[in-house]
């Protein structure tokens, strides 16, 4: 059912009679219960709840909203009855997104999973883009850089990437080994994107003039091929660098901290716990700390 979440949130803040004793019946964050009402009476064009200093009270719309809600989720408990137990199984759709730059490690782990759970079809999506979990996008996400602030999902941490500044044989030779105070005189390479969360980079587009940066790419293998193709310097995981030449010292805000995302709703389904077990499991065998993952 179309928008039913914003819908049951509303039914929610009739029956308890408050924003809080909704969030708490559905175990959600307040923030969401009235995001979920401010984006419902948008789409209606109508006022379902009058607000004041006691809390919400419903309109005539709003009434007649719950009457109706309450018959559906009565109907959506009972169904939930029958199908009691079908979701203790490994079954149906696995949705995992993740960076480009991801691909090659997560893929084997999928197939695996795959093998481990022949029920589970798998759809994996790599894009730069932040998937909405709370919309159903995806089951996992796996994201880097900050931590992960919606309130309604569950963000554990990782494995964190040690990332260097590397240069291939061949720019050294035309361009030679950069310091600090010599960046502005190099060429780098970039994410297209200039807000990339990922520290490494914003710390790049702290120190670095934009003329400096001479190639731009909206992935990380763009920008890993230019980089050995020796166009200029750029950062990659220390333990995929193979015979690049490291230019600098690490800095410690260099690090690119990885989460594994999931939603509320969904974290302990057993679908969802089976597949963050896998991912925990396979990053042991990654790379050893020493070449640069650590792990949580």
């Amino acid at each position: 059912m179309e928008h039913w979440d914003e819908i049951r949130t509303s039914y929610y803040v009739v029956r308890e009679g408050t924003v809080s004793g909704a969030a708490d019946a559905l175990g959600v964050h307040h923030a969401t219960v009235i995001r979920h009402i401010d984006a419902l009476e948008a789409r209606l064009g109508v006022k379902l709840f009058q607000r004041h200093a006691r809390g919400y009270t419903p309109t005539e719309a709003g009434a007649d909203l719950a009457r109706v809600a309450q018959t559906t989720d009565d109907q959506f408990s009972q169904l939930g009855g029958r199908l009691k137990g079908q979701g203790e199984n490994v079954t149906g759709e696995l949705v995992v997104t993740a960076l480009p730059t991801f691909a090659e490690r997560i893929t084997p782990i999928l197939a695996q999973f795959q093998r481990d759970h022949p029920d589970v079809r798998v759809r994996f999506l790599t894009d730069a883009r932040v998937f909405r979990l709370e919309y159903g996008e995806a089951h996992v996400a796996l994201r880097a850089g900050a931590a992960p602030e919606e309130p309604d999902n569950v963000a554990q941490p990782y494995v964190s990437l040690d990332m260097g500044l590397f240069a291939s044989t061949d720019y050294i030779a035309q361009f030679g080994i950069p310091t600090l105070e010599t960046l502005d005189q190099h060429r780098f390479v970039g994410f297209a994107d200039i807000r990339s969360r990922a520290p490494f980079m914003q710390w790049l587009e702290a120190h670095v003039p934009q003329s400096a940066i001479w190639f731009r790419a909206s992935d990380d293998r763009s920008m890993a091929a230019a980089v050995r193709g020796g166009v200029g310097l750029g950062f990659l995981p220390v333990c995929d660098a193979g015979d690049l030449n490291e230019v600098m010292e690490r800095q410690p805000e260099w690090v690119a901290k990885t989460w594994l995302v999931t939603h509320v709703d969904l974290h302990r389904s057993a679908k969802v716990q089976a597949a963050l077990a896998a991912f925990k499991g396979a990053a042991q065998g990654w790379c050893s700390c020493e070449d640069g993952v650590n792990l949580p």
